[in-house]
C-alpha cells in the first residue's frame, strides 16, 4: 500500500525533518515513536517520528532531525549514527515539505518526554511488534475515506503519514509480513476529530 499521494509544493510549504531511529533493544531490533499530547491544536495525542520544522540555525534536515529527537525524547545525537536522507515529502494538508532521516541508534540513551505540553509518549516499539499482522489494519474517516496502513502497538494506533512512511520502510528493509489489507476499521471519534476539531 503505497505512502498517500502527494502533490507539487507551494511556496508557502515549510521545510521539515524527522527522524527514522532504529535501535537494537531487549525484544530485538525496534523503532523510536512519540505520541504527541492530547493539548496540541494540530495532530493532538497522534504518534509520530520526532520531528519538526528545520530552524534557519539547523544545518539541514539531518541536524533539525536529531535536535528534535534530543528536544522531545532525549535521544543524544552523538550515539546516532545517520543512515541516508530520504527524497523529500509533501503534506499538502499542513503545508509542509518532510525529509525523513534514516538512523541507527548506536550508543541508545534514555528516553522521555522532554516537552510534556508537546509529547506525551516516547517508546522503543519493537519490529516484530509492528509487522506482527495481528497488530496492522487499514483506517477509515468516518466519511467514508480509507486512510491507509496503521498499526495497532503499545497503546497506539499509528497512522496517517507515520502510519503510511513506517509501512513502506519496513516493506523496504525486507521486515514486512503478509497481512489483511481489508481489515479495516474506522478512525475513533477522539482520534478522528480531536478536541473538536477537524
Amino acid at each position: 500500500m503505497p505512502v498517500p499521494p502527494f502533490f507539487e509544493p507551494s511556496r508557502q510549504a515549510r521545510a521539515a525533518a524527522v527522524l527514522i531511529l532504529f535501535g537494537e533493544g531487549p525484544e530485538g531490533p525496534d523503532v523510536l515513536l512519540t505520541e504527541r499530547a492530547a493539548t496540541l491544536n494540530k495532530h493532538a495525542g497522534q504518534p509520530a517520528f520526532p520531528g519538526g520544522r528545520i530552524d534557519p540555525e539547523d544545518d539541514g534536515p539531518v541536524a533539525a532531525a536529531l535536535r528534535e529527537a534530543w528536544e522531545e525524547a532525549g535521544v543524544e545525537p552523538s550515539g546516532v549514527d545517520v543512515l541516508c536522507s530520504l527524497p523529500e515529502l509533501y503534506l499538502s494538508y499542513s503545508e509542509h515539505r518532510v525529509t525523513p532521516v534514516a538512523a541507527w541508534w548506536r550508543e541508545p540513551s534514555e528516553i522521555a518526554p522532554g516537552h510534556p505540553g508537546e509529547v506525551a509518549t516516547v517508546a522503543r516499539v519493537p519490529i516484530s511488534e509492528l509487522v506482527d499482522p495481528a497488530n496492522r489494519l487499514t483506517v477509515r474517516h468516518p466519511s467514508g475515506i480509507k486512510l491507509g496502513p496503521a498499526f495497532r502497538v503499545r497503546g497506539m494506533l499509528v497512522w496517517g503519514f507515520t502510519g503510511a512512511l513506517l509501512n513502506q520502510v519496513l516493506t523496504v528493509g525486507g521486515w514486512n509480513r503478509p497481512w489483511d489489507e481489508e481489515h479495516v476499521e474506522e478512525l475513533p471519534p477522539q482520534v478522528a476529530n480531536p478536541r473538536g476539531r477537524r
